[in-house]
C-alpha cells in the first residue's frame, strides 16, 4: 500500500482560512478510497474547536533544534473520515487566536518544517511520498535533502510540492534563515534559496521537490509567464516538465442539495421546486423584498483586490439598474466592505451586505441565488464556482485559472454550457456578461437546461484523486 504524508499549515475541520484547508480535509479521504494509506501533519492551533480537541490524543514528544534554541515538539493524533491527522504541539508558536498574521510567522513555520521531519523518527509511519503544501511547508524538501537524506529512515522518501497560491511566498531575510535552519552559505545563492536579497520558503519547495503541482491546468500555464508568475516564472518555466495542474474537487457530502441540513429545504436536479423556496426564505431572513421570480446574484468571497471587486465597484450602479438583488457574504479590505455596506443604503431593497464569515448563510446563498459572481483577477482554482453549480446556481466568471477549467461558457447556438464567462479584466465586459445572463434568466426553458447541466457536472475528488495517485506511483517507482 502506497504511504503518503501530507504536510500543511491548515486542514478542515481543524483549522481553516481558505481553500487549502478544504483540500486537506477532503483529498486525503478521496485518496484513501483509491487504496493509499494517507495521513496529514499540521500545527496544533489553540483555535481548533473544543469538540474536535477532545478527539486529539497525545502520542509522544521530543525537542527540535532551532539555531540556538531547543523547542518542545509534542506529537498528537486524531482521526477524521478514516484519515489519521498528526498535530505538532508547541504552545509558544501555535497558542494564538489566529493561524497567521504575526511578526514571527517565519520562525513559527520554520519550526513546523523541522518538526515534521524530526517527527518521522518517532512515528511508525515512514511515507513513500512526502507531499508539502504552500510556503509554510516549503522548507521541508530542502531540509530533507540537506540534513536527513543520508539517514535512516529517510533514504527513499520522495517529495511533492503543491502551489495553492503563488502570491504567498514566505520571504524573509537570509540572516533569519541562517538562524532558523543552520544551513551553509551554499544554500543562499540565486540558483537556490536567495530571492531578491532575501530567502524564500516557497522557492525552496519549488527547487527541491521531485514533482510540483498546482490546483488547475490553466493556472499551471499562467504562472509560467510574468503577469501571473510573481517573479517565480523563470524557475517554473525551467521546471515545466515536473509541473502538473490538477483541479481541486469539492466535498460532495458537505455540498449536496439533496441532503444539506443547512438549507431551508432540499432539492435535486430532477426536482428543483425547493430552490425557489430557498430563495424566498433567504430574502425573508435578509430583509429583502420577497419575490421568487426576481433574479438574485450571490457573491461569497474574501473582499480583496484579487477577487475582481474593483470591477464590481466600477459598474455596481449599472448592475443594480436592473431588477435584481445582490447578496454579499465575506470580509477583507475596508474599502470593499464599505462599498457594499454603502450600497445597502444607496440601493434600498436591492443589496444585502453580510460582512463576516457564516457557513450556514454561505450554504443558503449557494442554494438560493440564481447567479454566482466570481470576476477574479487571478484564481488558482476557486471552489465557489463549483459549489454554486452543485446547487444549480450559474456562475459568472472571468477566464482565468481554475475558473476557466471548470466553467463551460453558455453557447446560444448549441445550448451547451453550465455558466457564463468573460475574457478580459474589464468592468464593462463583465457587465455585458451579467446583462446577458439576466436576459437569459427570463427564458425558463433554457435556464432550466443550464441548471441541469451545472448540477450534472462532476467536480468531486474522484478524478483528481486518480491523477494524484498516478503521480505518487511514478515517484514511488523512481525511488525503488
Amino acid at each position: 500500500m502506497l504511504k503518503i504524508l501530507m504536510a500543511a499549515s491548515e486542514a478542515s475541520p481543524y483549522a481553516k482560512t481558505g481553500g487549502l484547508a478544504d483540500v486537506l480535509g477532503s483529498l486525503p479521504a478521496a485518496l484513501l478510497k483509491q487504496g493509499a494509506d494517507v495521513r496529514v501533519i499540521m500545527p496544533k492551533y489553540s483555535s481548533i474547536p473544543s469538540e474536535l480537541k477532545e478527539g486529539i490524543h497525545h502520542r509522544c514528544y521530543s525537542y527540535v533544534r532551532m539555531g540556538w534554541r531547543n523547542q518542545y515538539c509534542g506529537i498528537e493524533e486524531a482521526e477524521y473520515r478514516g484519515v489519521t491527522y498528526y498535530f505538532i504541539d508547541n504552545q509558544y508558536y501555535f497558542n494564538r487566536d489566529n493561524l497567521y498574521g504575526y511578526g514571527d510567522d517565519g520562525e513559527r513555520f520554520a519550526f513546523f518544517c523541522q518538526a515534521v521531519l524530526a517527527a518521522l523518527h518517532q512515528l511508525d509511519f515512514i511515507p513513500d511520498v512526502l507531499h508539502c503544501h504552500d510556503w509554510q511547508a516549503g522548507m521541508i524538501p530542502v531540509l530533507l535533502e540537506a540534513k536527513y537524506r543520508c539517514q535512516e529512515p529517510y533514504h527513499n522518501i520522495a517529495t511533492m510540492f503543491s502551489i495553492h497560491n503563488l502570491k504567498y511566498q514566505g520571504v524573509y531575510g537570509m540572516n533569519h534563515f541562517n538562524d532558523w535552519f543552520s544551513l551553509g552559505e551554499e544554500f543562499f545563492t540565486p540558483d537556490k534559496l536567495e530571492f531578491y536579497g532575501g530567502a524564500s520558503f516557497l522557492k525552496g519547495g519549488l527547487l527541491y521537490s521531485h514533482i510540483l503541482t498546482t490546483v488547475s491546468q490553466s493556472y499551471a500555464n499562467e504562472i509560467q509567464n510574468s503577469f501571473y508568475g510573481e517573479q517565480m516564472d523563470g524557475l517554473l518555466r525551467a521546471r515545466q516538465n515536473s509541473l502538473h495542474g490538477i483541479v481541486n474537487g469539492i466535498d460532495y457530502e458537505e455540498f449536496n442539495p439533496e441532503t444539506d441540513p443547512l438549507l431551508y429545504c432540499t432539492f435535486s436536479k430532477d426536482n428543483m421546486d425547493g430552490k425557489k423556496e430557498n430563495k424566498i426564505n433567504l430574502q425573508r431572513d435578509l430583509q429583502l423584498p420577497v419575490d421568487g421570480e426576481l433574479p438574485m446574484i450571490g457573491l461569497i468571497s474574501r473582499l480583496v483586490d484579487q477577487k475582481g471587486l474593483d470591477l464590481i465597484a466600477h459598474v455596481l450602479g449599472d448592475i443594480l439598474r436592473y431588477p435584481v438583488q445582490l447578496v454579499v457574504l465575506g470580509s477583507g479590505s475596508e474599502k470593499y466592505e464599505r462599498l457594499f455596506q454603502d450600497a445597502v443604503n444607496q440601493y434600498p431593497g436591492k443589496v444585502s451586505a453580510n460582512i463576516r464569515f457564516d457557513n450556514t448563510l454561505a450554504h443558503r446563498i449557494y442554494a438560493g441565488a440564481d447567479l454566482f459572481l466570481m470576476p477574479s483577477l487571478f484564481e488558482p482554482c476557486g471552489l465557489g464556482q463549483m459549489i454554486s453549480m452543485r446547487y444549480g446556481t450559474l456562475p459568472i466568471v472571468r477566464e482565468t485559472g481554475g475558473l476557466l477549467d471548470t466553467v463551460n461558457a453558455y453557447n446560444e447556438y448549441t445550448g451547451e454550457g453550465n455558466g457564463f464567462r468573460f475574457h478580459n479584466y474589464n468592468a464593462h465586459e463583465m457587465l455585458f456578461t451579467i446583462e446577458r445572463a439576466l436576459h437569459l434568466y427570463q427564458n425558463k426553458e433554457v435556464w432550466s437546461k443550464l441548471q441541469y447541466a451545472a448540477m450534472s457536472s462532476d467536480y468531486s475528488w474522484q478524478v483528481s484523486a486518480c491523477r494524484y495517485m498516478d503521480l505518487y506511483q511514478s515517484l514511488h517507482h523512481y525511488f525503488q
